[in-house]
């Protein structure tokens, strides 16, 4: 694009913004910040979408999904509705730790109410306190505020734990004239870098190692997608088996070997039977949620040591689990230091490699205890699948809710340079097709292969006119089992099937989906149970652009295994830990796979 000079602050701003790596703009248009998109336009790649959540997610996904010399999105929305629309993607990015710039419209400063009435100017709301408790900085602008200001803000969503960031622009603010300009070129950081892990430190890790005969490194989210890629020969040849959490499931491809599961509350059942066998678990980049240990905390690794290294001092001192060495300090300066340095003989834990070898031999992804009626689609093979047939380079988006999100997360097997982008903390329904959207902009050269429910994907769908528009290659596995299952599922086992708004039988309404894919020109196909990937689906996942492919789901299709809970008679909720995962495994199994516990 050709420089325009600035004639006004929204040109200088978008400047700034442009100067720091920020190439594309997500928006909904709206009057409040009509100068913004004056300048905007000109400046760098504006995507429309049809509502600010699409918008934000698409945004968010972008930037988790960005190579690391490719360029930045941020999101660009109007005062009042479309500040208010923003607010469940600004959440999930908090929730997920990730980069994520909102610059809002506001009403003139002489129209503010500044707390005497409620509203005074048209749209007005007080964006910066509705997202106080969910973004890293917040600022509103009423006159021109210099660079250097503007910037330390943004570079706050960054380092050294990513989060949203939100700018919040009176109208006549932006239309002010430029200021003198501070200088041009590349902005200090904000923060320094986080400190490495002392030497010290990382000894007596290597201590525990040589002490350790069941040792695992848990690989986070907040190590980068190439940190195990670059140390692949050092790791494979350290010979410490490596599990990810679902942030990290794309660090470590399935084909590495020493990759070792996934262990989640939904996790794999063999890397969840693992983990709690481990006498070291070596936690790098993970915030150890209790998504990650279970709610049932307390027997997380309950018969060895546990080390975690973060960033954020919060989630060392937590409480929860326990953490023997909490270590703050940059993720991947860690695995760098350990798998660089002195470490014991990988033939020392030759037998616990073995043991994990059988163990994955002897727990399938698929356990024979799902039912699948005639005529409906596998879902677990369908996930075990995907990765196969997208390319070694391609994307692979999980909706963030319900069956289609931890089949997926429980089942795909990640390859090669593959990238896998969700949003489990907040586990919104909606998320997939908006974030597939943002993830494929990031990616042009590369294919995104979303899985999302029916039931999820209609909350978001006004976004598929987004996807014509933009003629994004994202393939669109859409699971049709006429709902929510996930809620279905909760009525029948918790209130003895008192179903209400869950299916289309009580009351939900959800459209054809091959009529609502040619309206919008989008091509479409349908899933054929004994033929997934082939036929009329291989020809729209080979073609050009987008895809819808209606993928039919037995509505009564069972998803084991899974941590199951049961109410107390005080109403609470007691959960297994996460070996315990239901149905039970038979006697003899459970003698051959708990070798190290008792059970």
């Amino acid at each position: 694009m050709v420089a325009v000079a600035p004639v006004k602050y929204s040109d200088q701003l978008i400047d700034w913004l442009k100067e720091d790596g920020y190439t594309h703009c997500f928006f909904v248009a709206g009057g409040n910040i009509m100068h913004l998109l004056d300048s905007v336009r000109s400046r760098m790649t504006c995507v429309p979408f049809i509502h600010e959540v699409g918008a934000t997610i698409g945004a968010e996904y972008f930037n988790a999904a960005r190579d690391p010399e490719g360029g930045r999105a941020f999101v660009l929305v109007t005062a009042g509705p479309g500040v208010t629309n923003t607010l469940t993607g600004v959440a999930g990015a908090w929730q997920e730790s990730r980069e994520l710039l909102v610059i809002a419209g506001q009403v003139k400063k002489e129209d503010l109410a500044n707390g005497e009435v409620r509203q005074r100017g048209i749209q007005e709301i007080d964006g910066m306190a509705l997202v106080e408790s969910i973004s890293k900085a917040s600022l509103r602008i009423e006159a021109p505020v210099p660079r250097d200001e503007i910037m330390a803000l943004v570079h706050q969503g960054r380092e050294p734990r990513m989060g949203p960031v939100f700018l919040e622009i009176c109208l006549d603010a932006t239309a002010a004239a430029p200021l003198p300009d501070d200088g041009v070129g590349a902005f200090p950081a904000w923060l320094p870098d986080v400190d490495a892990v002392s030497t010290a430190d990382i000894d007596r890790v290597r201590e525990w190692l040589s002490d350790s005969a069941r040792p695992v490194v848990l690989v986070g989210g907040g190590a980068s997608r190439a940190t195990i890629r670059t140390l692949v020969e050092e790791t494979a040849a350290a010979g410490i088996p490596l599990m990810t959490t679902w942030n990290g499931a794309d660090r470590v491809p399935t084909e590495h070997p020493m990759y070792a599961g996934r262990p989640d509350t939904w996790g794999q059942r063999s890397a969840n039977v693992l983990v709690q066998q481990a006498d070291l678990v070596i936690a790098v980049g993970a915030r150890l949620g209790l998504q990650q240990t279970g709610f049932s905390w307390q027997q997380f690794a309950s018969v060895g040591r546990v080390v975690q290294v973060e960033i954020d001092e919060a989630e060392l001192t937590k409480g929860h689990p326990r953490v023997d060495l909490p270590l703050r300090g940059d993720a991947d300066r860690f695995l760098f230091d350990l798998y660089t340095g002195s470490l014991p003989a990988p033939a020392r834990w030759a037998e616990w490699r073995s043991f994990i070898k059988d163990v994955r031999r002897e727990l399938p992804l698929n356990e024979a205890v799902n039912v699948t009626a005639e005529g409906f689609v596998k879902p677990y093979e369908l996930a075990m699948g995907i990765c196969d047939i997208a390319g070694p380079r391609d994307v692979v988006l999980p909706c963030s809710s319900g069956g289609a999100a931890t089949v997926s997360m429980q089942s795909l097997r990640m390859r090669a340079d593959q990238k896998l982008v969700g949003d489990k903390s907040l586990a919104s329904m909606g998320y997939g097709l908006a974030g597939s959207i943002g993830a494929a902009l990031a990616n042009p050269d590369r294919t995104v292969f979303l899985t999302e429910g029916d039931g999820g994907f209609a909350q978001n769908l006004q976004e598929l006119g987004t996807l014509a528009a933009t003629g994004c290659s994202v393939k669109i596995f859409l699971m049709v089992n006429g709902g929510y299952a996930s809620i279905r599922m909760t009525q029948r086992n918790y209130f003895g099937g008192a179903w209400i708004g869950c299916d289309e039988s009580t009351g939900l309404g959800l459209p054809r989906w091959e009529t609502l894919a040619a309206s919008y020109g989008i091509r479409f196909a349908r899933m054929d149970p004994s033929d997934p990937f082939g036929g009329a689906v291989g020809q729209a996942i080979a073609a050009p652009g987008p895809a819808l492919i209606e993928v039919p789901i037995d509505p009564e299709q069972t998803y084991f295994p899974k941590i199951m809970s049961a109410v107390q008679p005080d109403g609470s909720m007691r959960s297994n830990p996460l070996h315990l995962m239901s149905p039970d495994l038979s006697e003899d199994v459970a003698v051959r796979v708990f070798r190290y516990l008792d059970v």
